[in-house]
């Protein structure tokens, strides 16, 4: 079986292949989340059965209290929460017997027993791995110091938001922010090795699907969350005043998935000094992605060309307006820094022909959601029919039900439309018209959501935009998957030619 060699390679060589949309948080295990232990490399051989080369995520980042990997609190760092405690206990530097009992407190349970590991490992490392530790600080060191820094400040103070904090710390006076360097000592030396242990499983994790055929694909929300490592260490670049309050915010009008539009709350750029500054902060964001994935996807894509600039002060989205950005020069930017651009372009939403264009200077593949193909219209864009080669097609996304549950709310008319289209007798076996549909698509990728793969009705949605209760748990378990499972997908991927293992 081949080995991916270079980043985007698949891509750029415009070969059909097959991926699964599944985030590591989603994967069977014994704690409350899942992990990047044994049961993310059992995916990774589940997806080669399958005849699968492609693995999507959901951003990687440490997350605020809400779970959303779309508002991390830092775009470089990993979660700490994805760490497998079972990689630390191979190494000698934890002994999970001295791990509290109380395993329901999941997030304190697992910040415990990192925080012996990191114990466990000044005394236990041996000489290459104190070696592979200090690499590791040096190489991330444009981000790690300022993260490390910002999240043991954040404990200290209880979760505030930094701009809440003391003013020098919040303004990042330097007399201020070396107290807190020299107080906080242990705590940033914990959030450092935290990442270096993230980012060494993440590598064997990668390695491991490569051996298997499997790319990674990863996501990169356009937009900061407010509260986050980066907008403290770099307000010059974010619509803030002074005290670090925003002043116009993220978000997009009306849609499909909204009646008020969404209002993100993330704080705008100030896209002239990013240019200013040869958009080198997004660089370093997109080198820091390129080292973990194969593959990004650029969530809301649009906002290169156009934001939706809302007042920070609105109880909705629908006071927002559009303002442009400069993306053509920024995807220049990124072009001639690494070369090839192994990006999809999220370009779902109001979408205007200068989107468009820009997307296609630069030729990035879009996406197309077959749940928004039905709404009776020939010339609809998601429609099998009207597919373009290069882009991505999905039955749904995160953001959708799963497909089951979306064709049983559909009313009588809409039902008959989709079985008319797809030319089934669809009632009892659906998703799988749809996952064919999909396969047998002329995209070059067409990506399926694991609730999809295993026909999952309602209440297994991964997220419902515009609310924050309930989203972001949902898990599977191997018992759920039937033995002809793999079979089935490696046919269906052979027979349209997105697999030739």
């Amino acid at each position: 079986m081949d080995t991916i060699a270079t980043s985007g390679e698949r891509l750029q060589r415009r070969q059909r292949r097959c991926g699964l949309l599944l985030h590591p948080t989603s994967l069977p295990g014994d704690l409350a989340q899942g992990d990047l232990g044994h049961e993310a490399f059992r995916f990774i051989e589940f997806c080669a059965a399958s005849g699968v080369h492609l693995w999507q995520m959901l951003p990687l980042g440490p997350t605020h209290e809400d779970g959303s990997p779309y508002q991390c609190l830092s775009v470089h760092a990993g979660n700490p929460l994805l760490i497998s405690l079972d990689w630390l206990v191979d190494r000698g530097w934890l002994d999970k017997s001295r791990c509290p009992d109380d395993t329901e407190q999941h997030e304190a349970y697992r910040q415990h027993c990192l925080q012996m590991a990191w114990v466990g490992f000044e005394v236990a490392a041996d000489p290459d791995q104190q070696q592979a530790y200090e690499a590791f600080q040096a190489e991330h060191a444009h981000w790690l110091s300022d993260f490390a820094l910002y999240i043991a400040l954040r404990w200290e103070r209880g979760h505030r938001p930094w701009w809440e904090w003391p003013a020098g710390e919040r303004d990042r006076k330097p007399a201020a922010l070396k107290k807190a360097r020299q107080r906080l000592a242990n705590e940033i030396a914990q959030v450092q090795f935290e990442q270096f242990v993230f980012f060494s499983q993440w590598r064997e994790l990668k390695e491991y699907a490569h051996q298997h055929g499997l790319a990674l694909f990863g996501d990169v929300p356009i937009f900061v969350a407010h509260d986050s490592a980066e907008v403290w260490a770099h307000p010059e670049y974010f619509s803030v005043d002074a005290l670090g309050r925003a002043e116009t915010v993220a978000g997009v009008p009306p849609d499909y998935f909204s009646e008020t539009g969404q209002l993100w709350g993330n704080p705008l750029y100030r896209w002239d000094r990013l240019q200013a500054d040869g958009f080198q902060w997004w660089i370093e964001r997109l080198r820091t992605q390129l080292e973990l994935f194969d593959l990004l996807r650029i969530d809301h894509f649009r906002g290169f060309e156009a934001c939706w600039e809302i007042p920070a002060t609105a109880e909705t989205a629908i006071e927002g307006h559009w303002v442009k950005a400069p993306g053509e020069a920024l995807l220049r930017a990124l072009h001639e820094a690494f070369h090839q651009l192994p990006l999809v372009a999220e370009d779902l939403g109001t979408i205007t022909p200068e989107v468009v264009a820009l997307r296609q200077a630069f030729s990035l593949p879009g996406m197309k959601i077959l749940q928004f193909a039905f709404d009776g219209n020939a010339d609809n864009p998601y429609l099998p029919h009207n597919h373009e080669r290069h882009s991505v097609v999905y039955t749904g996304t995160h953001d959708n039900d799963t497909t089951l549950s979306w064709y049983k709310n559909l009313n009588n008319a809409d039902q008959q439309r989709v079985a008319d289209y797809l030319g089934y007798a669809i009632a009892k076996d659906m998703p799988w018209p749809l996952i064919r549909s999909a396969i047998a698509s002329v995209a070059e990728l067409a990506v399926l959501p694991m609730q999809d793969v295993l026909g999952l009705g309602e209440g297994n949605r991964m997220n419902l935009p515009g609310t924050v209760e309930g989203n972001w748990r949902w898990r599977f378990q191997w018992s759920q998957l039937p033995a002809e499972l793999a079979p089935r997908l490696r046919h269906m991927n052979r027979l349209y030619g997105r697999s030739d293992d």
